[in-house]
C-alpha cells in the first residue's frame, strides 16, 4: 500500500499522526491499523467531450475506517488530484469526524480533471460516469460524499440522481451539500465558512482582541467568501483577499458584495478596481489580526510562518501548514492557531445534520442547525483548549491527539477479525 501513496500531502499527514501517536504512545499494532487507509479505489472514466473525442479521466475514492460508522467526505474536481493527496485528505477527514464526535470515518475522493476547462454537459457526463464506477463501494450506511474543492450543489444532485436511478427509487441520503429542494440542508451551503467565522471570533475573544479585526483571507471559493461575509457582519474588516486569479489589498477595507459581483463576472479578484493588486505571496505576509487560508494545502511554509503577521492563523482550508512550519509557529506564542480539522468543520458538521434529516424525512430550521453546529465547535474548542492545558501541547497536536484517541479506542474495543 505505501507506494501506492507516495505523495508531499499523504507523507505529510503521515508525519502529523505519528508524532500525535508518540504522544499518545499508541502500541504499535494498534497504531498501524489506525494509520493505513481500510480501503483505495482507482477508476477509469471516459467520457464523450464536446468535440466527440472520449477522453478516460482518473477517479479515486479512498475510505479511512469504518469502526464508528459510514465514511465520509468531499469529492473534489482538480488537475492536481491522485491517490496520495485523496488518502491524505480522508485521513484528516477521520480525525476531524472524531474530533466533533461524529459516528463517520472519514473518506475523500476526486477526479484529475479542470473543471474550468469542462462544460456543463461534460461534467455532468463526468460525475455520472464517475459516480457509476463507484455505486459498489458507496451507500447511505457505508461512504457518503459531499462537495469539495471543484464540485458544488449541481454536482452532488448528479450523483444522487445517479444513484437512486440504479436504486429504483430516490436515495437522497446518498450525499450530501445537495440543493434544498432535493433534500438538502437549509445552512450547509454557508456552514464551513460560518464555522470559520465563529471560531475566530472565540479565538479573538480569548485573545482579548478588539471586534474590529483585520482579516486576510487567502482562497474566496466557498469557504473563504462565506467566513469573510460572517467576519463582516461582525465587525472585521477584511483587508486583503486572494483566489487562484490573484491576490489584492485594501488597508480600509474591501466592499464584499462589490468583489463577489466582480468574482461572478470576471471569474476571480484579479482586477477589482477598488483595491489595489498585491504579489500572491506577499498577501500573506502583509500586518492583519487573522489570518485565515482557506485555498489549498501547504502553503503556509516554514519560511512564510516566521514572517507572518497575524495574532489568530485559521485554517480554513485541509493541511495548509507544514510540520516545518509547525516547528516556527510553536516559536511564535502571539500566534493563535485554529488547526483545520477544528476550524473547517463546519461542513462535515452540517452534512451530518443533512444526513440525519433525511434519513428521518424531517427537515430543520437554518436556526436549529446553527445553534447545534456552534454547540459542537464550541464543546470541541473547549475539549482542545482542556487538552493543551493538560499536556502543555500545541493546538494542532491536541485536536490530532483527541481525534487519533477516539478512533484508536474504537479499533480496540472492536477487536480485530480473525
Amino acid at each position: 500500500m505505501r507506494f501506492l501513496l507516495d505523495n508531499p500531502i499523504f507523507a505529510m499527514a503521515c508525519q502529523q499522526f505519528d508524532q500525535a501517536a508518540d504522544l499518545l504512545e499508541l502500541p504499535q499494532d494498534l497504531r498501524e491499523r489506525t494509520k493505513w487507509p481500510k480501503r483505495l479505489v482507482t477508476v477509469a472514466v471516459p467520457v464523450r467531450m464536446d468535440s466527440g473525442e472520449v477522453f478516460v479521466f482518473s477517479g479515486y475514492r479512498v475510505q479511512h475506517h469504518l469502526s464508528l460508522g459510514p465514511t465520509k467526505g468531499g469529492i473534489r474536481y482538480a488537475p492536481s488530484v491522485d491517490l496520495g493527496e485523496v488518502a491524505a485528505l480522508a485521513m484528516w477527514m477521520s480525525w476531524k469526524c472524531a474530533l466533533m464526535q461524529l459516528p463517520y470515518g472519514g473518506a475523500k475522493g476526486g477526479v484529475a480533471c479542470d473543471p474550468g476547462q469542462l462544460s456543463r454537459r461534460e461534467c455532468e457526463a463526468l460525475t455520472r460516469r464517475y459516480t457509476q464506477e463507484l455505486i459498489s463501494f458507496i451507500g447511505a450506511r457505508s461512504d457518503i460524499p459531499a462537495p469539495d474543492l471543484g464540485t458544488d450543489e449541481q454536482v452532488m444532485a448528479w450523483m444522487m440522481d445517479t444513484y437512486s436511478t440504479h436504486a429504483g427509487f430516490a436515495v437522497p441520503e446518498i450525499v450530501t451539500g445537495k440543493p434544498v429542494p432535493i433534500g438538502g440542508s437549509l445552512g450547509r451551503r454557508e456552514a464551513t465558512g460560518r464555522g470559520v467565522a465563529f471560531l475566530v471570533n472565540r479565538a479573538a475573544e480569548l485573545c482579548k482582541l478588539p471586534s474590529s479585526l483585520r482579516v486576510i483571507v487567502q482562497g474566496f471559493g466557498n469557504v473563504g467568501s462565506h467566513a469573510a461575509l460572517e467576519l463582516a457582519r461582525t465587525g472585521a474588516r477584511v483587508v486583503g483577499v486572494s483566489d487562484r486569479t490573484g491576490a489584492i489589498h485594501r488597508t480600509d477595507g474591501i466592499d464584499l458584495a462589490a468583489l463577489q459581483q466582480h468574482a461572478a463576472r470576471h471569474g476571480g479578484v484579479r482586477g477589482f478596481p477598488e483595491a489595489d493588486p498585491i504579489d500572491d505571496r506577499e498577501i500573506l505576509l502583509q500586518p492583519c489580526d487573522v489570518l485565515i487560508p482557506a485555498a489549498v494545502e501547504r502553503v503556509i511554509t516554514g519560511e512564510i510562518a516566521g514572517k507572518i503577521q497575524c495574532r489568530i492563523l485559521a485554517e480554513g482550508a485541509n493541511g495548509p501548514t507544514t510540520p516545518e512550519a509547525d516547528k516556527v509557529l510553536a516559536e511564535r506564542p502571539e500566534i493563535f492557531l485554529l488547526p483545520d480539522i477544528l476550524c473547517n468543520a463546519g461542513g462535515v458538521v452540517t452534512s451530518y445534520f443533512e444526513w440525519v434529516q433525511d434519513l428521518q424525512s424531517f427537515f430543520w430550521s437554518e436556526r436549529e442547525v446553527y445553534d447545534a453546529l456552534y454547540r459542537i465547535l464550541e464543546e470541541a474548542l473547549s475539549t482542545i483548549l482542556k487538552r493543551v492545558g493538560k499536556q502543555k501541547s500545541s493546538m494542532r497536536m491536541a485536536a490530532l491527539m483527541i481525534g487519533i484517541e477516539r478512533v484508536a479506542e474504537a479499533k480496540r474495543l472492536r477487536g480485530l477479525f480473525p
